[in-house]
This record gives structure tokens, sequence and C-alpha cells, in this order.
């Protein structure tokens, strides 16, 4: 049997999930990475977009909103600002706020316009794959 990776996920309302899985796919604001048993140990700040754990030839998605990866030999923990599975995500819920992004990208200035565009990214690669 392959090595598994511990993973956990948390958002400041709940564990939204702790186990052992394959690998984990995150959305990184310096570009995606996946994490699989014994990785390297590195921390990462998270963008707007799908965490994909694979477990078992299984596929569980979960739409993420800000926060930070902690990757150790031993395990993955992340810390999500807002986290929530997919299979409750609603186009309706996305489309608002792209929305709302593509106001405040067009308010923003200086610093703040790489935060916001690359949440406003996140958001419409969520709402191409629902």
């Amino acid at each position: 049997m392959a090595d598994k990776l511990q993973f956990s996920l948390v958002s400041p309302e709940a564990e939204l999930f702790s186990g052992e899985v394959d690998q984990v796919d995150v959305p990184g604001t310096e570009g995606d990475f996946g994490v699989f048993a014994e990785h390297a140990p590195f921390m990462a700040a998270i963008r707007t977009g799908a965490i994909t754990v694979y477990n078992d030839g299984e596929e569980t998605r979960y739409m993420v909103q800000g926060g930070f990866a902690d990757v150790m030999p031993d395990g993955l923990t992340i810390l999500a600002e807002q986290c929530t599975p997919m299979s409750d995500v609603k186009a309706e819920t996305i489309a608002e706020e792209i929305a709302k992004a593509e106001q405040d990208l067009a308010a923003a200035e200086g610093d703040a316009t790489l935060d916001i565009a690359q949440h406003l990214d996140g958001l419409n690669q969520l709402s191409e794959s629902l």
C-alpha cells in the first residue's frame, strides 16, 4: 500500500476534513501545487480557487478563499479564511461574487489590484467548473 498523506482542512467555522489521502492540489498565490506523502516542508499563501482531494480513485473538491497551507513531511494542514464543499456552491453566488470583485478591481489602486485580480481569476475558474 502506498504512503498516505495526513490532511486537515480547517476554516474558522469548522474542520471540514481530517484524514489520510493520496494527494491534495492547492491554489497557491504563487501558483497551484500538489502535495503527496513525505513532501518537502514549505508554507504557502492560498488564493481563491478549488482544493482537490484525491483518495482511492475518488476526488472531493472544496472552494477556498484565502488562507495558508503548511506542508510537512508527515502531512498538510490548510487554514482557510473561507471554505465550502463544492457541492454546496451555487453558480448564482459565484456570479454575484464575480460582479463584486470586478467593481472592487475597477476601484483599486496599487498593490491591492494584484490581490483582487487573483481573487477574480479564481472566481472565474470556479464559475467555469460548475
